[in-house]
């Protein structure tokens, strides 16, 4: 969505929203430097969302100029959680992010638990009683079915799931 600021106000508006402010203008679709000018307003530059940190989210703050002298959107790292006080109840920051990560790591646990059992359901004919069920094949699933014991867990990585013979 295009974005413009307005130079004496430094309002900003999407295109449509100064169309609308300019309802006996004709615009062009594709707006130029002399339509800007004519209009007194800036194009607002798309720019990268900030680094964040863990618990934190980038949020948009507004617009400022860069080095070049345009104008572009502004992002800010904000941290996802806060302090809280709830019928007399703190709960600190860290409450809150442990309470959130344990939350991941819960879901993340249950997915490769799903991938864990659907990788043993693959191997299970091999232990019908008329196949013979080689050792190397009784190592796979029993490191599958230890998955849970990796130093890892539950936050695995491709190279921690034991190798399919």
């Amino acid at each position: 969505m295009s974005e413009y600021r307005e130079r004496t106000t430094g309002e900003v508006k999407s295109q449509g929203q100064w169309r609308a402010a300019f309802p006996n203008m004709s615009l062009p679709r594709v707006w130029g430097a002399n339509v800007c000018d004519s209009m007194n307003i800036d194009p607002v530059l798309a720019s990268p969302a900030a680094t964040v940190g863990a618990y934190q989210y980038s949020a948009r703050d507004g617009v400022e100029q860069n080095s070049n002298g345009d104008w572009v959107e502004k992002y800010v790292a904000r941290d996802m959680f806060a302090d809280t006080t709830e019928d007399g109840v703190t709960t600190t920051k860290a409450e809150h992010e442990a309470a959130y990560q344990a939350t991941l790591d819960a879901n993340t646990a249950t997915a490769n638990r799903s991938t864990r059992d659907s990788k043993l359901e693959e191997t299970d004919w091999h232990g019908m009683s008329d196949v013979t069920m080689s050792s190397e094949m009784t190592t796979y699933r029993q490191a599958l079915r230890d998955i849970t014991a990796h130093e890892n867990w539950p936050n695995l990585q491709d190279a921690d799931w034991p190798t399919k013979p």
